[in-house]
């Protein structure tokens, strides 16, 4: 038996994470030509800021971008576009 309606959380939908949409806009920045290859990003806690997110949200987004192969983290150094 299959049930359906009401037991979905509005927002479930990985378009709708608040993770995925500054991946969407750092994505959209880098197509674009805003952001190239080798610019360095601003700290973690202040892109939380400047998107208006919690750290953990920018940390969640900051490893998926890593996973997609659109920046890298050089410890001490910052994190880049590759």
């Amino acid at each position: 038996m299959i049930m359906k309606g009401g037991i979905e959380a509005p927002g479930g939908r990985d378009d709708d994470l608040v993770y995925m949409r500054v991946v969407r806009d750092v994505e959209q920045q880098i197509a674009s030509g805003i952001l190239k290859p080798g610019a360095r990003l601003r700290s973690e806690r202040d892109l939380a800021h400047h998107y208006e997110v919690s750290y953990g949200s920018i940390r969640r987004a900051m490893k998926e971008l890593r996973e997609r192969g659109l920046i890298v983290t050089i410890q001490g150094r910052g994190t880049f576009i590759r």
